[in-house]
């Protein structure tokens, strides 16, 4: 299911960002990163990605800002988002701007994997199955 699936991250944190490519792409997933709200938005707006993966803390557009955008775009309501942040004061705001999850920071890679299955899953249902089959 997860293979040709793409996947943006959008986190300021370098190390993070590397440490979540491997991972993800070692699960199947294409992945695209941005190091910033701004670019994120550009990126998911050209690329309309399955799922997007979404630091809260981020300097210039923060998290927050990006997924209200995320979410009023024709283009990119519909990806999943999981929210990483690690403060949990973040994860009601994030839940209530329509992040599909809410992961604090440190989190392990399967609660991230099954996260973004599961958000891909409930917003791509028949999308999933048609992939599955290609």
């Amino acid at each position: 299911m997860r293979d040709g699936r793409q996947l943006l991250i959008i986190d300021d944190d370098r190390a993070i960002v590397e440490a979540l490519t491997v991972r993800l792409e070692a699960a199947g997933y294409k992945v695209a990163v941005a190091f910033d709200g701004q670019q994120g938005l550009e990126l998911a707006e050209a690329n309309r990605p399955d799922g997007i993966v979404l630091d809260v803390r981020m300097p210039g557009i923060d998290g927050l800002v990006t997924l209200s955008h995320l979410r009023e775009s024709k283009k990119t309501r519909d990806a999943a988002v999981v929210v990483l942040s690690a403060s949990t004061v973040d994860s009601r705001r994030a839940l209530a701007m329509g992040a599909d999850y809410f992961l604090g920071k440190p989190y392990t890679s399967s609660a991230l994997l099954s996260a973004m299955e599961t958000a891909i899953a409930e917003r791509h249902p028949k999308g999933a199955l048609d992939h599955a089959q290609a």
